[in-house]
């Protein structure tokens, strides 16, 4: 979809934006001086002439750096240090600019005047940052008169957009009796500066975006929460980890823990959503055009709004993200970590409401391995499930996330009134495309105060996981789970690591084959196709109840299986886990796909959850590895190929899961190339580029195995739930693979 015009991007931009859609003023051509503003390690300037150079010069006179400006004169210098003096000047020669500060990367601001601007009160306007730029704003009020308890939707999509947030939730919040204040990042939209994935200032943005709303007269305690699912659940764990001081609470929904985990799975590249949302970064940053940018901005240009159109003239200077992607191939601690949220969540004070699945088709189901890194707040609450990356908003997490912003933005007693339970069929026909779903009853709502209220919503462990999601209902795969179980934390306490050994003729046992053998499969990616689900991806498609999967078998040859015997009782995993094998390629590297599966009594199979690897990056990063949590180093230094013509072992990290494998049922593990199994992550750039051999030893010398998380004394009150029915687990009738043993 993005491809083509990230080719052609660079020769049209100009064509595009000058002549075709705005008639952007000449800016440079009459300007007697540049313009130019100090930021937070940046300096902006405007005024320049298309692809003038420009020099930026510290208080000594020296030159600091020299860029050329963009089709639109404006550019941007980033990792500037910090401190005043800083001039711009032609750099062929010229009178210099005033001198501006350079900012530090500090959440306070130098001064906190900007705090006390106002913002509409209702309806689309902008609000100024601590470096002067003006982001685009939409003030979303429910019924009735003010104050109200306000509610923050921060992201890069087009959340201000007048006519409607573009991929946000304020419709549901302002119907729960929330004012919501919709804020593009800079750079997208109206907003003004240039954008870069979560850059340091992005997030002191969403800093200075909490303390000025906060401080308007219409915010009730003058305190706001955070709320959003996916980029506008992420944000919420950057910009609160800057610690506002008024700040109430977070509520990230369908979140990450670790860019890398769903930008390179197992060191490997998915080119399928994660590149594809990379390409639509870009493609929105972009100055508005027929072919670029958020529509709804080129909208209000044609329609007149000045602020909107001169915010455009820095979005030329937008980082690359694609571009990035391909940089940073390889993990650098000081460019990863902080784009990584499990490397800084523990700087988050306030009250924490998140949920993610298991099996988010878009952001991947490594999510949980957040919760154990909240250590700054003891009050945290994380639901965990089955489902697809809509599934976050599911009736059970929904009616606890709005007691969360009940008790601890709005500071008063939940109460969905008979009115607000009406709306949920409509609502989940919406937002999932599936129809006659209501909200559960509410304990919290039957508290007499909100004191009790407060107390009793306390007093709820930490995590809660929500088992089988999509087989609690009349209709297969609605949204509601079968039973769920709460733990005080995760990973959960007296988790086992069970192992299941792979032995002959593909056999999952209790203990290391007796004797050795050597099973080998042909890797090809083209085996099956790139990913098990096409179509529409959201409501009604892959959200709906009965999604049009196409989880095939891998072809006679082209992977390995290996399958338990009956388990003698049930089984509850919850966790991540691993498969240690020992392996020979016929090439020097080769990348890896691991998939668990439930294989039923009565023929059915289940997917439960996959894991991959780049098998040149196998090292793993001993500090933070653990039997079954493994982390890959993943840095360059310790990539190495394959040992030619002797087996080593490789341990592939799976994702996290939360699955009940009933007694009676077998337990699956198969090894193959990457793809087929997931709905849109997929795997293009593969390693190597042709077929290549892979076999597999297993004996007692090369104990080949499967870890899993077991968790005891988990209640199961259920059978086996309807196949299909499981949400964003697909279902298919189970076809044994004989392995090719070659020794």
């Amino acid at each position: 979809m993005f491809g083509m015009r990230e080719q052609l991007r660079t020769a049209l931009f100009v064509v595009t934006v000058v002549t075709a859609c705005v008639a952007w003023p000449a800016t440079a051509a009459a300007a007697t001086r540049l313009a130019v503003g100090g930021s937070v390690q940046q300096v902006y300037v405007t005024g320049a002439r298309p692809s003038e150079r420009v020099a930026l010069v510290d208080r000594r006179g020296a030159t600091v750096a020299v860029l050329p400006a963009g089709s639109l004169g404006g550019l941007i210098f980033r990792g500037v240090k910090p401190g005043p003096g800083y001039r711009v000047r032609p750099a062929g020669g010229g009178a210099a600019s005033r001198a501006v500060t350079v900012l530090p990367d500090r959440s306070a601001p130098p001064s906190t005047k900007i705090y006390g601007q106002h913002i509409p009160s209702s309806g689309y306007g902008y609000l100024t940052t601590r470096d002067g730029t003006k982001l685009a704003i939409d003030v979303r009020l429910p019924g009735g008169p003010g104050p109200y308890p306000t509610l923050i939707e921060y992201s890069g999509y087009g959340y201000a957009d007048p006519a409607g947030a573009v991929n946000g939730i304020s419709p549901i919040a302002t119907l729960l009796g929330f004012a919501v204040v919709d804020v593009n990042m800079r750079g997208t939209g109206c907003s003004g500066g240039a954008f870069s994935f979560f850059e340091p200032l992005q997030n002191l943005d969403g800093y200075d975006v909490i303390e000025t709303v906060a401080h308007q007269p219409w915010v009730l305690h003058h305190k706001v929460g955070m709320v959003g699912v996916s980029y506008g659940g992420i944000s919420q764990l950057f910009v609160a980890a800057t610690d506002p001081p008024d700040l109430a609470a977070i509520a990230p929904l369908s979140v990450i823990d670790d860019t890398a985990t769903t930008l390179y799975p197992g060191g490997i590249l998915n080119t399928g959503f994660a590149v594809s949302w990379a390409q639509a970064r870009d493609f929105d940053a972009e100055p508005a055009s027929p072919g670029d940018g958020e529509p709804w901005a080129l909208q209000r240009i044609r329609a007149g709004d000045r602020t909107c159109r001169a915010n455009h003239v820095l979005h030329t200077a937008a980082v690359n993200e694609v571009s990035e992607v391909a940089a940073n191939r390889y993990y650098i601690p000081s460019f990863a970590n902080p784009l990584n949220p499990d490397t800084f969540v523990h700087k988050i004070h306030v009250p924490v409401f998140l949920a993610c699945q298991w099996t988010d088709e878009q952001t991947g189901g490594h999510c949980p391995e957040l919760a154990e890194h909240f250590t700054g707040t003891r009050l945290k609450w994380f639901t965990f499930t089955n489902g697809a990356h809509i599934d976050s908003l599911d009736p059970a997490t929904a009616v606890r996330w709005y007691d969360f912003l009940s008790l601890f933005v709005a500071q008063r007693l939940p109460d969905l009134t008979p009115g607000l339970r009406a709306l949920a069929p409509e609502l989940y026909q919406l937002a999932m495309g599936v129809s006659g779903v209501q909200f559960p009853a509410d304990p919290i709502e039957d508290e007499p105060d909100y004191a009790s209220a407060l107390a009793a919503f306390e007093a709820q462990p930490s995590i809660r996981i929500l088992f089988d999601n999509g087989a609690d209902s009349a209709t297969p795969g609605a949204p509601d789970a079968a039973f769920e179980q709460s733990f005080a934390r995760f990973p959960i306490p007296g988790t086992r690591a069970m192992s299941w050994y792979l032995g002959r003729a593909g056999t999952l046992g209790g203990s290391p084959p007796a004797t050795r053998g050597v099973d080998a499969f042909t890797w090809s990616p083209r085996a099956r196709l790139a990913t098990d689900f096409t179509g529409n991806t959201g409501a009604g498609g892959l959200w709906g109840t009965s999604p049009d999967y196409h989880w095939t078998q891998n072809p006679a040859g082209t992977a390995l299986s290996y399958i338990s015997a009956p388990l003698t009782s049930n089984t509850a995993v919850v966790g991540a886990g691993a498969l240690r094998a020992w392996i020979k390629a016929s090439t020097a590297d080769v990348d890896l796909q691991v998939t668990i599966s439930e294989v039923r009594p009565d023929g059915n199979e289940t997917f439960v959850q996959s894991g991959w690897l780049d098998a040149s990056e196998r090292k793993l990063d001993a500090a933070r590895s653990t039997l079954l949590e493994p982390v890959l180093s993943e840095r360059k230094a310790d990539a190495a190929p394959l040992p030619t013509g002797r087996f080593t072992e490789v341990i592939v990290p799976l994702y996290y899961e939360g699955h009940v494998y009933r007694a009676g049922s077998w337990i699956r593990v198969t090894i193959s190339a990457p793809g087929g199994d997931q709905p849109t992550w997929a795997f293009s750039d593969l390693t190597p580029k042709g077929r290549a051999t892979v076999m597999l030893a297993h004996s007692r010398s090369m104990p080949s195995r499967i870890i899993l998380p077991v968790v005891p004394g988990v209640a199961v009150p259920t059978g086996y739930p309807p196949c299909p029915g499981l949400r964003g687990e697909p279902c298919r009738r189970y076809e044994p693979l004989v392995n090719r043993t070659v020794g």
